[in-house]
């Protein structure tokens, strides 16, 4: 009887278990960040660079540090291939974006996006409990290659956390060019 139990139990958490996190590394489907009601960009666009979509609430004070943390490394990184998009999601966030981006003094593109539409690209359920900020972080392939949420431990040092994947990622380009063999001339 404790054997079954316990057969049920495991069986059970193994099945709730793939609802918990998406599976990372996965390519990252396309995604468009909705910067005015005529104006997007595409993700795809981003290809070729390191690319942090970040995920967030405009009233969430977590979310404003870290939008000011991004836009610095955006400074720093850019020209090394870096690339943040943002998607604000919660209500009325359409009317609430160009003021975020106003205080914040952010350069790169900031959007907004409906709850359900930033769940399935995250490969989440509707029903999950979700923290923000939501950081994603995409290869120079198009794969999504790390995936942290607001209540990961992550972010109880998220700058250097964050720095040390950018870095990571932007390394990885040259390292593969460096390993290719170079072509003899005759």
């Amino acid at each position: 009887m404790i054997r079954t139990n316990l057969a049920l139990l495991l069986g059970g958490l193994l099945c709730v278990a793939p609802l918990q996190a998406a599976t990372v590394p996965r390519p990252s489907p396309e995604y468009a960040v909705k910067l005015s009601a005529q104006k997007q960009v595409l993700l795809s666009q981003y290809r070729g660079k390191v690319v942090l979509l970040m995920f967030f609430l405009t009233t969430c004070p977590h979310c404003q540090t870290t939008s000011e943390l991004v836009e610095r490394l955006n400074k720093e990184y850019g020209p090394r291939g870096f690339q943040p998009l943002a998607v604000a999601f919660n209500a009325n966030a359409e009317a609430l974006v160009p003021d975020f981006v106003r205080t914040y003094g952010l350069t790169f593109p900031v959007g907004y996006d409906q709850r359900d539409t930033v769940y399935s690209y995250l490969d989440r359920q509707a029903t999950q409990r979700t923290f923000v900020p939501i950081v994603t972080f995409i290869d120079r392939k198009g794969v999504i290659r790390h995936q942290h949420f607001g209540d990961d431990a992550f972010f109880r040092n998220q700058e250097a956390n964050i720095r040390a994947l950018v870095e990571q990622l932007l390394r990885e380009l040259g390292a593969a060019s460096r390993a290719r063999p170079r072509k003899k001339t005759p």
